[in-house]
Formats: C-alpha cells, sequence, structure tokens
C-alpha cells in the first residue's frame, strides 16, 4: 500500500458542487499517486435508490478522471471484493476491514471503514486481473498485474516438499 484516503463532501452542498468537490479531489490523488489502473465499485441495484445514484455519479467521477489520464479503469462488483478479500460475497464491513488489515499487515485498521472497501478494491483487482479492465485496447495488464502473475507463476513452479 502507497496511500489510502477518503474523498467527501459537504453533505448541505447541493448535487452539483458535492460532485465537483469529490472530482476535484479524485483529481489531486490521481495527479499525485499517478496509478497505472483505476479499480472502482460497479453499481449494483439495491433498495435504496438515494444511496445507488450517488454512488454511480462518484463512479463515473472516478471512471472520466481515470480515462483523461488514459489510466485503465476495472470494475468490480462489491460481493467479488468480498469473496477476493473475507472468502464470502456475504461479509459485512467489520469482516473485510479486518481481513484487509491482515492481508495488508497494518498495525492498525483502516479508519474510516470507507478505506478499508477502497483497499480491499484494490487487493481484489490485483488478485483478479483478468477480464476486468474496461475499453477497448487497454485489456494488457499493468507492471503491478505482470509482477504479480510473475510471482503467481515462480510459485507453482516451485518444487514441493
Amino acid at each position: 500500500m502507497v496511500a489510502v484516503g477518503v474523498i467527501r463532501s459537504d453533505a448541505d452542498l447541493s448535487t452539483d458542487l458535492r460532485l465537483l468537490r469529490i472530482a476535484e479531489g479524485l483529481d489531486r490523488w490521481l495527479d499525485e499517486h499517478v496509478p497505472d489502473v483505476v479499480a472502482v465499485e460497479r453499481v449494483f441495484a439495491q433498495h435504496n435508490v438515494g444511496t445507488v445514484m450517488g454512488t454511480a455519479q462518484a463512479a463515473g467521477l472516478a471512471m472520466v478522471a481515470a480515462a483523461r489520464r488514459n489510466v485503465p479503469v476495472a470494475l468490480h462488483t462489491p460481493s467479488e471484493v468480498k469473496a477476493a478479500v473475507t472468502g464470502s460475497g456475504r461479509a459485512d464491513k467489520a469482516q473485510v476491514t479486518t481481513m484487509i488489515t491482515r492481508i495488508l499487515d497494518l498495525e492498525e485498521a483502516p479508519r474510516p471503514a470507507d478505506a478499508a472497501d477502497a483497499l480491499a478494491l484494490a487487493v481484489c483487482h490485483l488478485w483478479r486481473p483478468a477480464g476486468a479492465l474496461q475499453g477497448g485496447d487497454r485489456h494488457e495488464l499493468t507492471p503491478a498485474q505482470r509482477a504479480w502473475a510473475a510471482a503467481e507463476q515462480a510459485a507453482k513452479q516451485r518444487p514441493r516438499r
């Protein structure tokens, strides 16, 4: 892990200004960290339409910010992320946070819970790179994914004792 953060906007602002604050935060984050890929949670239908709309709007901002920098975007469902880090697609936030803390060997759990969710999304993408990237000719693996694949291949080739 290089860094983790959560972009917040004031709930008292109008939706357009809240989205502007999020877009500005995403731009700062991407410019500072220059990622090889951006993993985004795939929005799914649920009973709370307001939550789905807000999540979809923020996800769209992240995808556009990445596309402007020619950074590939990967989409993963919440169930896929939970299953990747906990073994269960129905894990709760506490289980995801606990496993991310263990997987990344962190001294303390990431806070807020949204930060743990972001790390889980990144870990899921690193562990499940094939087929997740969006956008035509950008299906090649990132340097981090190539390193991960090489390490997995080397581990498979080692003789077992």
